[in-house]
């Protein structure tokens, strides 16, 4: 099997091993903001290939989206974040613009070594700081998310 394969599927399968320790309450409670930023992001990857802001490469996922990487590492990275950090801004505000400079440099850079992803109008530093500004927009979500269902409860 190929390195391009191998590596997808471990980024697919490895991330979902770890969902059993969220915990049933904090991955429905999180659900939306992941779900939401997931759905962006696809939207995005249309337009960013249109574009040519990047090409999507990975043998497992082929067109314009690679849910391999949104659906495995993002998506469950988003739920992993917010159950450790979330009521605490600058605490994930911090821990996100860690992994987010570990995914625009060094993960990015394995990507394209690879051959599963390809910058092309877009730099890596400009995806790092795109992807900071949608994880401050995505604690506003959950925060809606939170205040939605706090008024529903005292409603009752």
């Amino acid at each position: 099997m190929d390195i391009r394969k191998v590596f997808s599927l471990a980024m697919l399968i490895i991330p979902w091993l770890t969902v059993p320790f969220l915990g049933k309450r904090s991955f429905f409670r999180f659900l939306p903001a992941a779900s939401f930023i997931n759905l962006f992001l696809s939207a995005l990857s249309l337009i960013a290939n249109k574009k040519k802001w990047w090409k999507n490469t990975n043998p497992l996922s082929p067109g314009s989206v690679d849910f391999i990487y949104f659906l495995g590492p993002y998506f469950v990275g988003t739920l992993w974040v917010f159950k450790l950090t979330y009521g605490k801004f600058s605490k994930y505000l911090l821990t996100n613009i860690v992994l987010d400079w570990i995914n625009a440099f060094p993960f990015f850079s394995i990507s394209q070594k690879i051959g599963l992803f390809k910058l092309k109008k877009m730099s890596n530093t400009m995806w790092f700081f795109m992807s900071v500004v949608l994880a401050i927009v995505i604690y506003g979500v959950q925060f809606l998310v939170e205040l939605s269902f706090k008024q529903k409860g005292s409603q009752k």
